[in-house]
């Protein structure tokens, strides 16, 4: 008689992000135990910059900080910090897009 194959069992890679439904990445979010002030500084400076930084070190370890991201850059969240980034480094990466989607759509010299 022939023996069953052993199925090989993937290996863990810690990098590898699960594929989340899309309402429900939320649920898998880092922060959801942490303070949410933390996520709204009031300001970019004094003791605002340490919240801002302690929630961005929240966000680099969370299995769904891309989703997050893309949350926000889709629904134009203007404050706090969502997917690791402030406010100011969102709005420099809508400039980035809109710079880029300009350019590709310029007619090129022959």
């Amino acid at each position: 008689m022939r023996g069953v194959p052993e199925r090989r069992q993937r290996a863990e890679k810690p990098w590898a992000t699960a594929r989340i439904a899309h309402a429900e990445w939320r649920s898998a979010a880092a922060c959801r135990s942490a303070d949410p002030e933390l996520f709204f500084p009031i300001s970019a400076s004094g003791p605002a910059r340490e919240e801002a930084a302690e929630a961005k070190a929240i966000c680099a370890i969370c299995r769904v900080r891309r989703e997050c991201l893309t949350f926000a850059l889709r629904t134009g969240q203007l404050h706090g910090i969502w997917g690791g980034t402030t406010e100011d480094e969102r709005a420099a990466a809508r400039r980035r897009t809109a710079g880029e989607q300009a350019a590709t759509k310029e007619p090129r010299p022959a």
